[in-house]
């Protein structure tokens, strides 16, 4: 393991027509780095260039072997499509996606020649790609469902060995969940997630997953019953226990996503800035 994750290798062939580039960009918020994949054999397209790194850009168009037509895009986070552009322009490939919504932490570079709504398809000699809209995680992001593998490219909607933040306002704790339900009854053989490896018991995966958004939501119901009238910033240490305080920042964050899904379900109301359970609902 390295300090973000699984070791992984910088090139993977991962099936038929599939390969996979992961970008020199570890963090803790990107774990090993952003999956950069490439569909196709004669004609190519890269899903999720990444963030501008030069040398990424370069070994993307050395491992194609074929021209590049089509750069797709999950979503427009900063780690995932600024470098469309600049692989568009070296390589006049069309750029296909979900423009970037409006907010702090998006890439307003990435104006998407065609945009897709779900249940779009890019059809080739060599492959067929589905986009399936999933909100939750960004307002705009799409996964991709490979017809021929029956794999589901998943960007940050499932991600490997974590859960991924929900940030109100693009961020929806309530769209997520419906989403993940959603993307659960898609039946794929594998998840292949923008970081980390592939998950191939995606039903497990998922979940796991909602079990423990709902497990949270469970805190959050307790810690407002037991202390009304808190504000977010004091309800963390009561929720995030079971967190390092100096992830307090992102809790904080998710905390709110979890308060709005419980306000839209109408058991939860905003007072001012301090929160309250509605007893009874």
């Amino acid at each position: 393991m390295s300090p973000f994750g699984p070791v992984m290798p910088a090139f993977s062939e991962l099936g038929p027509g599939v390969r996979r580039l992961v970008a020199p960009n570890p963090s803790m918020m990107t774990g090993p780095g952003t999956n950069t994949y490439l569909f196709g054999v004669s004609e190519l397209a890269v899903l999720d260039p990444g963030p501008v790194i030069d040398s990424h850009i370069e070994k993307i168009q050395e491992v194609a072997g074929a021209p590049i037509r089509w750069i797709l895009v999950t979503h427009t986070h900063p780690d995932h499509s600024p470098a469309a552009a600049k692989l568009a322009a070296a390589t006049g490939a069309e750029l296909l996606g979900m423009p970037a919504p409006d907010g702090t932490h998006q890439d307003k570079t990435f104006n998407p020649a065609r945009v897709l709504n779900d249940g779009d398809e890019l059809a080739t000699d060599d492959f067929v790609i589905e986009a399936v809209h999933t909100p939750g995680h960004a307002s705009n992001h799409l996964c991709y469902r490979h017809a021929g593998e029956n794999w589901l490219f998943t960007g940050d909607h499932v991600i490997d060995g974590s859960t991924v933040v929900i940030d109100p306002p693009d961020g929806n704790m309530k769209h997520y969940l419906q989403s993940l339900r959603r993307v659960k009854d898609l039946k794929c053989d594998a998840l292949a997630p923008g970081h980390g490896e592939i998950i191939n018991d995606p039903a497990r995966a998922i979940a796991w997953i909602i079990d423990h958004r709902l497990e949270r939501e469970a805190k959050v119901v307790a810690a407002l019953t037991a202390n009304p009238n808190l504000t977010i910033r004091k309800l963390v240490p009561h929720v995030y226990e079971d967190v390092d305080k100096k992830l307090y920042a992102w809790a904080e964050r998710s905390l709110l996503a979890h308060l709005l899904k419980l306000e839209a379900d109408g058991v939860a109301k905003c007072a001012g800035n301090r929160w309250i359970y509605l007893t009874g609902s």
